[in-house]
């Protein structure tokens, strides 16, 4: 029986930084990129030797901005790499040097390891021990396979049972903690009776993978767990086949076969150059996924700015910039497609708003339906014309050429934000807004304005064509447009939005 730990997955909300941590520090290999399997929404990303052998494979789902979670019971709580022995005090003065967050040496089970924290925080050990690569990395004291994982349980009893049903034995005892072995890594048990339950988020361990000879081997393990462990259908991966289990103290594990591999859609020689989405995901839905530079590569600097951003640079790119703003309910990726759509050479920079209802995100707060909170209005666009100046600096966005996309409440408060603040903004198009200002101030501008009203739309109702007289009474040169639909969005929508631009290059 195959035995041994297949890879461990975990969920970060900075990808620039994962990236740099574990291929530009740790100097792994990034062997895969693609769509989440069961969200193709997120992306993810698998770290591992020059192959991404099965004992090898770090990955993280990349939730963005993503709320921290909290490591406790039912999760995994830190993982560990063997790394050469005679490496330990070269890892210590490159963490030193790099600032990454260190202690030890240390010993543990007789032997040394530090540890370290990834940008995310999560726990990452290296341990000095001779266990070589399959596929070895070029730096010699790169990592080289997994050592070991620790589960955190109040049920170790359960999880000895479960780790024991894919081939672990015991081991030794060190405490609260039970040394499960393997024929090639160990899994630490540790009873943490008394802790808090972890709670899933960045920065934690989604499942922990272990290793099956093949498919029939998976489905002849998964045939002979107890019924009441639940369902465990088989699932192609397409890299590996799978199925997935909790022990009683809320631990994923994954149960994954060897094969195919990664090099099945990749040569050796180009692993992870590629992102691949599942069938049916649409290109454009391709441009909400983060984007990020490897070691080396040239990249935007990193600020913390007023707003939330997502950047996006198609490949070829152009030196148009679409900046987008959501409407309620919706993020700095929602505007993303039907920019690219619009557009799909410019560079896209989409928005995040900072108010919330109900856990949605808005860019200004309102007291009912109709009644919009004049105040917040007023600071959001003060804050934003404060922001706009400083991420046209770190973008290298030239303003006065730029074109701003928002939709329902972005769009109501890019129309508020040409009055309160007039000459930041040049163009705009404006989907389903109406007046949100109960006293529009007098302003002279001079943005051009495209208007796409739904004529069937019952949230702008009469509020849509008063908006586009205000705004040319103040000197806008506007455009509307009137589309057989109601507040949803529409092909037609991106033809007219597409023939607006077109008709100004």
């Amino acid at each position: 029986m195959t035995t041994g730990i297949h890879h461990v997955t975990a969920l970060t909300r900075d990808v620039q930084a994962n990236v740099d941590f574990y291929l530009g520090f740790l100097g792994l290999k990034l062997v895969k990129r693609t769509a989440g399997f069961e969200d193709a929404r997120q992306l993810h990303l698998f770290y591992g030797d020059a192959v991404g052998a099965p004992g090898s494979v770090l990955s993280f789902l990349v939730w963005e901005d993503g709320a921290p979670g909290r490591v406790g019971i039912g999760q995994v709580g830190e993982i560990a790499f063997a790394v050469p022995p005679g490496s330990i005090g070269e890892w210590l003065t490159r963490a030193l040097t790099a600032r990454v967050p260190v202690e030890g040496p240390l010993r543990e089970f007789g032997e040394t390891l530090l540890r370290l924290k990834d940008p995310d925080g999560i726990i990452v050990k290296l341990v000095g021990r001779d266990m070589p690569a399959t596929a070895p990395l070029p730096d010699p004291a790169a990592p080289t396979r997994f050592h070991s994982v620790t589960l955190l349980t109040d049920q170790p009893d359960s999880g000895r049972a479960m780790l024991e049903r894919f081939g672990y034995r015991p081991g030794p005892r060190s405490g609260a903690i039970l040394r499960m072995v393997s024929d090639s890594d160990v899994i630490d048990l540790r009873d943490v009776a008394g802790y808090a339950p972890g709670i899933a988020g960045t920065g934690t361990f989604d499942h922990v993978a272990l290793r099956a000879r093949d498919a029939d081997q998976v489905r002849a393990v998964g045939a002979a767990l107890p019924p009441d462990l639940g369902e465990t259908n088989l699932h192609d991966r397409k890299y590996f086949d799978s199925l997935y289990v909790r022990d009683a103290a809320g631990i994923l594990y994954e149960y994954a076969s060897d094969g195919p591999g990664f090099t099945v859609d990749e040569p050796r020689a180009h692993l992870g150059e590629t992102l691949f989405t599942p069938p049916g995901m649409s290109d454009d839905l391709r441009v909400t996924l983060p984007q990020f530079a490897l070691p080396g590569e040239e990249r935007w600097p990193r600020r913390q700015l007023l707003f939330g951003q997502r950047l996006h640079t198609p490949d070829p790119v152009d030196d148009q910039v679409l900046i987008t703003l959501h409407g309620s309910g919706g993020d700095e990726t929602s505007l993303l497609p039907f920019a690219h759509a619009v557009a799909p050479r410019a560079r896209l920079v989409g928005l995040r708003g900072r108010a919330t209802e109900e856990g949605s995100l808005r860019w200004f707060r309102r007291f009912g339906f109709q009644d919009f909170d004049q105040d917040d209005i007023a600071a959001e666009a003060e804050a934003f014309a404060v922001f706009l100046p400083d991420l046209a600096q770190l973008y290298d966005i030239d303003l006065s050429k730029a074109v701003f996309i928002g939709q329902s409440n972005g769009a109501n408060f890019l129309a508020a934000f040409l009055r309160l603040h007039p000459g930041l903004v040049s163009r705009a198009i404006l989907l389903r807004a109406q007046e949100v200002l109960r006293d529009p101030p007098d302003a002279a501008i001079t943005t051009e304005v495209l208007m796409l009203d739904g004529r069937l739309d019952l949230l702008t109702g009469p509020a849509g064509p008063a908006l586009a007289t205000d705004l040319a009474a103040d000197g806008a040169r506007v455009e509307v447009v009137t589309v057989e639909a109601g507040h949803n969005l529409i092909p037609e929508d991106e033809d007219a939005a597409r023939a607006w631009l077109a008709a100004r290059d």
